[in-house]
């Protein structure tokens, strides 16, 4: 007798990750050879293009603007903002589209879609890696580093790559349903580099509004790199980081929910 269970797949769908987990680096693994093929730099341009975004900000923000960095380099400041900044809109721009350019695996062949804006999370995150020992070696070399608030670091990059899935997975099924939304998230990324302290301390906002940029969790993450480095806090630091951790957690439990109700028809809208 066959017996048709509906909802089997959402029963196993933790345990089909897990027997999945191959194609995580399968897909990871593609992406990276696909990223730097050709490329005269190779691996390198991980570090060359932070090196160069933080040159143009310590120019604007630092040379010309001449915002306060709180008695720290400011090419480090600005770097430390960086490198989750970098993380963040890498991801979203590319896990926005990572649905559709894998239309033709999904419309032939099982395996939890979930794994596919996850997967080019990783790569990213190798990037972002080799940019962060670079911030290590400049932080050495400048007699910068803050050692006894290191240790909070890993807390961050988590909680920045809790964002990134969140939200790449939120966009990769939006996108799904409605193709627009690539045409809007590039936009969107890019208002956010200045609606976040990238290139500015948060602590120049002095606004009775302030509580609505602190509502922008890459300002708590922001904020959150910069302690740990270099020892840098504010009397705000504290809700921001709890801001931070609050929405990013809604917005991972938000886009986890959306992409699983509408995963089995994404097949159907190939």
């Amino acid at each position: 007798m066959l017996v048709i269970e509906a909802n089997k797949i959402q029963k196993n769908y933790f345990k089909d990750l897990c027997c999945y987990r191959e194609l995580f680096y399968f897909f990871a693994w593609r992406d990276i050879l696909v990223r730097y093929k050709q490329a005269v730099f190779g691996i390198l341009w991980a570090l060359i293009r932070p090196l160069l975004n933080m040159g143009i900000f310590a120019f604007l923000f630092g040379k010309i603007a001449h915002f306060p960095s709180d008695n720290i380099p400011y090419p480090l400041f600005v770097l430390a903002g960086l490198l989750p900044w970098q993380l963040f809109s890498n991801s979203v721009n590319e896990g926005c589209l990572s649905l559709l350019n894998n239309a033709q695996l999904i419309s032939k062949v099982y395996f939890p879609r979930m794994i596919i804006p996850v997967a080019q999370i990783i790569v990213h995150f190798i990037d972002f890696f080799i940019s962060l020992a670079l911030l290590f070696l400049l932080g050495i070399l400048w007699g910068t580093l803050s050692w006894h608030t290191l240790l909070a670091l890993p807390f961050f990059i988590i909680l920045t790559g809790m964002l990134c899935i969140g939200t790449s997975l939120l966009l990769s099924a939006l996108t799904m349903q409605y193709r627009d939304i690539r045409f809007l998230v590039p936009f969107f990324v890019q208002f956010g580099l200045f609606i976040s302290p990238v290139g500015y301390g948060s602590f120049i906002i002095q606004t009775s509004l302030k509580w609505l940029f602190f509502l922008n969790p890459l300002v708590g993450i922001i904020d959150g790199f910069r302690w740990a480095f270099f020892g840098i806090s504010h009397p705000d630091i504290l809700y921001t980081v709890s801001f931070s951790v609050l929405i990013t957690l809604g917005v991972l439990l938000s886009g986890f929910y959306f992409f699983r109700k509408i995963e089995r028809t994404f097949a159907d809208k190939m």
